[in-house]
């Protein structure tokens, strides 16, 4: 074994070029000289860097020792995670030359510590998740049961799109939107007729469906989104969602139905039980948790990682850093409350 670390500390020697470091007069090592003799020390290099970025250097340090141990199941899928964006992002800037001349704009030295930070990046908001999922009490997780929670249902759609460019006009925007909203009251209309000639509405529907929907994903199955609930498909049906829970099945939605992604026209098929609290119970604190987010999108950040950080016994054993520390914790929650305040 002495025999490898001598053989490792030669190859190091010859690797830096030197045999010795050289010392300043007090005894300190240096790490950078001049050919007049000047030197600078390990402790004025370690000072100037503690002084200018010891509060970011230990948040990365402090934060990736506690989110690894305390997420320690997680830490893989960050790394993927971050891997995976960072290859992409190489990808789309041509190579790895091309995405360090970017980085470097940015005071980044390798793509090695973009790829660390962007891994704890990942860590820190997996945290946050974490936290607020910490924050949901048995009584709220009990009280949305009651009062939002619902069983899947079986819905049909048919999506109009306005037809509006990036660069329409205000004006051409608004005639779009009601050309689309008419063309969806007009469904409606043919509908009603349909019904009160006693045809088969599932039929009918569908026909309509291959006539007029814009979605192409479901129009060669009449336009079904299969059975869905609140999240199935994203934040962007929940109004779709919520007006399909005021239908009973067989019944078809008689207003216009908005979302982000157009006008619906809606038909319930089909309906379920809802589900036991205890089966739904993690989904709802899943749900509520985020809402808790949002809710708090200012200081959940600061809240959750101090959180982690006050679990951990973290201490600030040295004065310069311990200060920065202080003032920064002062200001966030200074900044914090002031726009509380503002809201």
């Amino acid at each position: 074994m002495k025999k490898k670390i001598i053989g490792l500390c030669a190859i190091l020697l010859a690797v830096s070029g030197c045999g010795k470091i050289p010392t300043l007069d007090n005894g300190e090592e240096a790490v950078i000289t001049f050919d007049n003799d000047h030197m600078i020390s390990v402790n004025e290099f370690y000072n100037t860097l503690k002084e200018t970025y010891g509060l970011d250097t230990m948040f990365v340090l402090a934060d990736t020792y506690i989110l690894e141990t305390e997420f320690d199941d997680y830490k893989d899928t960050a790394r993927e995670t971050a891997d995976s964006t960072v290859d992409s992002y190489i990808e789309s800037a041509g190579g790895e030359d091309e995405f360090l001349t970017y980085l470097m704009q940015y005071n980044y030295q390798s793509i090695d510590a973009y790829r660390d930070l962007m891994y704890l990046s990942i860590l820190q908001n997996h945290a946050i998740e974490e936290y607020a999922k910490l924050q949901i009490t048995d009584e709220e997780i009990e009280e949305y049961y009651n009062d939002v929670a619902i069983g899947d249902m079986e819905v049909s759609h048919i999506l109009i799109t306005p037809d509006v460019d990036d660069d329409a006009t205000d004006d051409e925007t608004e005639e779009a939107e009601a050309e689309a909203e008419a063309t969806v009251e007009e469904i409606i209309a043919r509908l009603d007729e349909a019904k009160d000639n006693g045809e088969d509405i599932e039929e009918v529907f569908a026909s309509l469906v291959e006539e007029y929907s814009e979605d192409e994903s479901t129009i060669d199955d009449g336009g079904a989104l299969g059975r869905i609930n609140y999240g199935t498909l994203g934040d962007r049906y929940d109004e779709l969602v919520s007006a399909a829970a005021e239908l009973k099945v067989g019944e078809y939605s008689t207003e216009v139905i908005t979302t982000e992604l157009g006008y619906h026209v809606i038909l319930k098929t089909n309906e379920y039980d809802k589900e036991s609290l205890e089966d739904l119970q993690e989904e709802i604190r899943d749900t509520l948790s985020e809402d808790y987010i949002t809710d708090n999108s200012s200081s959940i950040g600061f809240y959750a990682l101090q959180h982690y950080r006050n679990e951990y016994g973290m201490d600030i054993v040295d004065d310069e850093v311990a200060k920065q520390y202080s003032d920064y914790v002062q200001n966030a929650v200074a900044a914090i409350q002031n726009a509380e305040l503002e809201e």
